[in-house]
């Protein structure tokens, strides 16, 4: 089973429920388990806020009122992307990749170089948690920018579990 969507949506806060309503609804006629549906559309919201909030035109004047989610649940596995017009992640962020699973799992030293992760915010700060929880949330996430005009994206995968009357689901 292969269900992929991909929206177009203006930097409203408005348009946050839209995305994570079609995720929930499109898992849910799948057959996903509700934890992991729950999981998938947290990550997505704060995803999505991000771009709201921070994916604005990398330069004043120009267009950036539009971000593109989207979603893929391809066999055992559901891949998001959101990406934004903005000015991007800073230089010291770009690039970060995440694997939860195999850092539990790897305890030898490597020789090659840590991914940039950033820095947890304070307790009183009022923003900066949304890219922690989405790396909690998901099994790979990728931090990035668009290349070649600009914007972040982000992307994250989590492998999925089925409900045991999912329909969907092949036997």
């Amino acid at each position: 089973m292969s269900i992929w969507w991909s929206l177009h949506l203006r930097r409203e806060a408005a348009s946050v429920p839209l995305a994570r309503r079609l995720l929930m609804g499109t898992m849910e006629s799948a057959g996903v388990h509700p934890d992991v549906s729950y999981e998938l559309s947290l990550a997505l919201t704060e995803a999505c806020a991000n771009a709201v909030e921070h994916g604005g035109a990398a330069t004043p004047g120009a267009p950036g009122g539009a971000y593109r989610v989207t979603a893929y649940l391809d066999g055992e596995k559901c891949r998001i992307e959101v990406a934004d017009s903005g000015p991007g992640f800073p230089t010291s962020r770009v690039r970060m990749s995440v694997r939860r699973r195999a850092r539990r799992r790897t305890r030898r030293p490597s020789r090659a170089p840590k991914p940039v992760t950033p820095a947890v915010p304070a307790e009183v700060a009022e923003s900066g948690r949304g890219l922690c929880l989405i790396r909690e949330l998901a099994d790979h996430v990728d931090f990035g920018n668009v290349p070649g005009r600009g914007g972040a994206v982000i992307s994250f995968d989590k492998v999925l579990k089925w409900r045991e009357d999912a329909p969907l689901v092949s036997a």
